[in-house]
């Protein structure tokens, strides 16, 4: 069986550009390129094969705000796609996937309408992915702006039953800090479920990738790393995905 980590560089928009914030602040963002497309085309020359694209302002309005750009980037590239962010009703979903998109990625409704859920999980199956948001090991929503009370581990267990075979976990507190990941946070989410984890958060070097790749996720999802230079995407992927 292949165990192999999938490395899936992300990119994040915001008004059209390809940015960064820190651990979810929309009053902290960095501009790191005017075009989403052409940093999409420069990851998948690095031998890229997922990306990650989050719709930022999607995420803080409700609704796919960057449907356009997401649509051209399929076009564009030869990319498999997952996109999250503002993805909050059956029409939303449609919408992303008639772009080509591969996975949907939800993040507030998986907390908010379980009824919607099942309904997407019954519709299309593994091309819906949950996202769990965390803060000190409870889940946030709309945007990371609030947080519930409701445990990432517990809620994870709940929905790997319920039908969800993939989650993108997220430790807000690492996301574009550069500290490296919460390896203890992903071990327990591990052992909690039974199905596929992507991590997010904290990745700073190659050696993050590499604990993250012994500790047996499917993927993990790298972005401040690669607009700093402090992870070569061409490299990692070499030495993660194709030992």
């Amino acid at each position: 069986m292949d165990k192999r980590m999938i490395i899936l560089p992300a990119i994040d928009i915001k008004d059209g550009r390809c940015v960064r914030l820190y651990q979810g602040d929309y009053a902290q963002v960095t501009t790191y390129d005017t075009d989403p497309v052409q940093v999409a085309l420069r990851w998948q020359d690095a031998g890229a094969s997922w990306l990650h694209i989050v719709d930022l302002d999607g995420a803080a309005q409700g609704s796919p705000a960057n449907a356009d750009l997401i649509g051209r980037i399929c076009e564009t590239t030869t990319l498999s796609i997952e996109v999250g962010g503002g993805m909050r009703s059956l029409a939303h979903i449609e919408q992303m996937l008639g772009l080509g998109v591969n996975r949907v990625i939800l993040g507030t409704v998986a907390i908010t309408d379980r009824a919607l859920l099942q309904d997407a999980l019954a519709r299309w199956g593994q091309q819906i992915v949950v996202g769990l948001d965390a803060r000190d090991g409870w889940i946030a929503i709309s945007g990371w702006r609030e947080i519930s009370k409701v445990k990432a581990v517990t809620l994870a267990a709940e929905l790997c039953e319920a039908g969800v075979q993939r989650f993108v976990y997220t430790d807000i507190s690492r996301d574009g800090a550069l500290t490296g990941p919460n390896l203890p946070a992903l071990k327990e989410m591990q052992n909690a479920i039974s199905c596929a984890l992507i991590a997010s958060g904290g990745v700073s070097s190659l050696a993050d990738l590499q604990a993250l790749a012994s500790l047996g996720v499917e993927g993990t999802i790298v972005g401040k790393a690669i607009y700093t230079g402090d992870v070569d995407l061409a490299v990692a992927i070499r030495e993660i995905e194709r030992f």
